[in-house]
């Protein structure tokens, strides 16, 4: 891994993936500094690692810097990495510094990457247990959790790599093997300065050999169609035309890596409901360029279990089902969520950034219970909660526990009690996991 050896680099960021990228920049022969706004952060990295350079709030790169690796969150505005692009040092993400490393290996691994506005880490971690099946050595990593330097220096095969548009927009050169895009709605709006370059970042994972799609998306099919990849491949949750995946009569059919196969009938396939299918189906398209065969598909999918937070049920008492489903962060991801319901008691709100969520409530109002507002936002939902459901009962909490007695009180026999927030968790919340944590607790305290 010459290319690194004796060059100075600064790592942006000493989270989880500062930490890793500085260790892999120690490993390739790098001379190392770190810098973070958090001096706490900093000290935690000095006890983990010897060999960095620690230095505290940097708003300029240290003179001699040839690179800068950032966290994937910072903004390209961000004082520190808008002075190294106005001084011609290149920023690159972890993600990119991953790639790049990789290039260099004789026998560089196999990448998978997956992308889209909901449902990537369901879809990685099934397509991760598909490659298990097949024998493969994979792992799931990038966003759901692992850094991919992490993967890629413990030697792993198969990368099975979960992509945030973040992580895409500092990723230039990256061009998977085969690249997912599940769907595209409004979200990170505040951080890419509108639509268009949130959906230009998300393409990015379109740029390998073999693109994937979703065609039920317009967006998304127009993304696949305008690929560079050298094969394009669809799929649907219709009946799939020539080159496409899709479902016909409670079946995944495959019609692009086959000529006619069923996979693996719906009803197996967890999470249920569409959303569950299409990421099913994008993972079966990922696994099949890769040269899986049908068998592998049909035992991975079947062992997979949803991680938690992901449309789990966790009580049913008095009729009354309660759904966790915090990871719906964003309207979109909560649109899918209530559309598995036929009638719901609501609980949302949070931090929107930005996103609508206009035509959310007034194409699912029919299916609405009621509705329990939460968190800063919450006054926005409420507003379109009035204007396309003047008839739902909306009452607001301020705190989870006061949100599912509130809940819990509007809901028939029947009725599906609901956490799809709509937005995100961090006003009230660490994330979106302690968010349905506190819900798991609220529900369970009621008994």
């Amino acid at each position: 891994m010459g290319v690194l050896a004796g060059r100075r680099v600064l790592v942006a960021g000493a989270g989880v993936t500062g930490r890793s990228a500085a260790e892999a920049l120690l490993a390739a022969g790098a001379e190392v500094v770190v810098t973070d706004g958090s001096a706490e952060r900093l000290m935690a990295l000095d006890t983990l690692l010897s060999g960095v350079e620690l230095m505290p709030g940097l708003t300029e790169p240290p003179a001699g810097t040839d690179l800068v690796v950032t966290s994937p969150g910072w903004k390209p505005t961000a004082p520190l990495l808008a002075a190294a692009a106005a001084r011609g040092i290149e920023v690159i993400g972890e993600v990119e510094l991953a790639w790049r490393m990789g290039a260099e290996l004789a026998d560089p691994p196999v990448w998978l990457a997956v992308t889209g506005t909901n449902g990537k880490t369901t879809t990685v971690g099934m397509l991760e247990s598909i490659l298990h099946a097949a024998g493969a050595d994979a792992v799931a990593c990038g966003n759901v959790g692992l850094p991919v330097v992490d993967a890629l220096l413990a030697g792993r095969r198969v990368l099975a790599v979960e992509l945030s548009s973040f992580q895409l927009f500092w990723s230039p050169s990256v061009r998977p093997q085969a690249g997912a895009l599940l769907n595209l709605a409004e979200d990170h709006l505040d951080w890419h300065g509108g639509m268009d370059r949130y959906a230009q970042a998300k393409a990015q994972v379109l740029t390998g050999d073999v693109a994937i799609g979703w065609l039920d998306d317009d967006m998304v099919a127009d993304l696949l169609e305008d690929s560079p990849a050298r094969d394009q491949v669809g799929f649907t949750l219709g009946v799939p035309a020539p080159g496409q995946l899709g479902v016909r009569d409670g079946w995944l059919v495959d019609r692009a890596f086959a000529d006619d196969e069923p996979l693996i009938e719906v009803s197996r396939i967890r999470p249920t409901g569409p959303p569950g299918i299409a990421d099913a189906l994008a993972a079966t398209a990922l696994a099949r360029a890769y040269g899986v065969p049908s068998e592998a598909v049909r035992e991975g999918l079947a062992a997979f279990s949803p991680a938690a937070h992901r449309a789990v049920v966790v009580a049913e008492t008095g009729g009354v089902t309660y759904v966790n489903d915090s990871k719906a962060t964003n309207p979109h991801a909560a649109l899918a969520s209530l559309r598995s319901f036929p009638s719901v008691v609501w609980i949302a709100g949070g931090l929107l950034k930005g996103a609508s969520v206009e035509e959310m409530v007034r194409s699912e109002a029919h299916r609405l219970r009621g509705a329990v507002l939460i968190g800063a936002d919450r006054d926005v939902i409420a507003d379109a909660l009035a204007r396309y459901a003047p008839d739902v009962p909306v009452r607001l909490a301020d705190g989870m526990l006061e949100a599912v007695r509130a809940a819990a009180d509007l809901a028939r026999p029947g009725d599906a009690v609901l956490l799809a927030p709509a937005a995100a968790s961090m006003d009230m919340f660490n994330d979106y996991a302690h968010r349905g944590q506190v819900f798991t607790e609220a529900v369970q305290s009621l008994s």
